[in-house]
């Protein structure tokens, strides 16, 4: 029997996990790396394959576009191994919505877009003006603030509940520093990061 269905949530390969070791808790967290099934080869995407993958989810986005009524340029192209939509334009602000829950939300959508005309999940990353750029930045304030909190006092410091994405821009600015680890605890939507002396 040929399974149709659309991968889970839980099944998705997502673009922001650190390996375990990373994290500590003992569970997967957001990586660059795309997570297989167990005990399945790895099989690498061709570039071709990565830019075709951003075409569909730029034509699937540009419908959206236009049932909305909303104009912006959007840019399919290919980043760091992995398939990239960008949306530039003006009024896009409800497209990201509150701290870019809608942005996820329709990048999902953009995925599954994909997934449904290639049978392959995808690591697309789906950014609306600019959002995810600046949001880094943010995050990185974020992650020396608390890095600068553990040292100083020396105990940990727990942020507040995060999506996927901010938690990837939080973990590599402190795995980029000595002397302080991080890990994710909790369950989504609570799920956040905690900052401490690395050991």
């Amino acid at each position: 029997m040929t399974d149709t269905s659309i991968p889970s949530a839980e099944q998705s390969v997502d673009e922001e996990t650190v390996p375990t070791a990373a994290t500590g808790d003992g569970e997967p967290e957001e990586t660059e790396e795309t997570e297989t099934e167990a005990g399945a080869p790895k099989k690498a995407v061709g570039e071709s394959e990565l830019f075709r993958q951003s075409e569909i989810a730029a034509d699937y986005v540009e419908g959206l576009l236009d049932i909305l009524d909303y104009d912006g340029d959007i840019d399919e192209l290919v980043s760091g191994g992995r398939p990239v939509v960008e949306v530039v334009g003006a009024r896009l602000q409800n497209l990201v919505g509150q701290r870019g829950a809608t942005l996820e939300a329709l990048q999902e959508l953009a995925r599954l877009a994909v997934f449904r005309q290639t049978g392959t999940p995808s690591r697309l990353l789906l950014d609306v003006g600019g959002y995810r750029a600046t949001r880094r930045k943010e995050l990185a304030a974020v992650a020396k603030n608390a890095v600068e909190k553990v040292k100083e006092h020396g105990e940990p410091v727990r942020l507040e509940p995060m999506s996927a994405f901010e938690r990837k821009c939080v973990h590599d600015v402190v795995n980029a520093m000595n002397g302080v680890e991080s890990e994710s605890e909790g369950v989504e939507p609570n799920r956040r990061i905690i900052v401490r002396p690395a050991d």
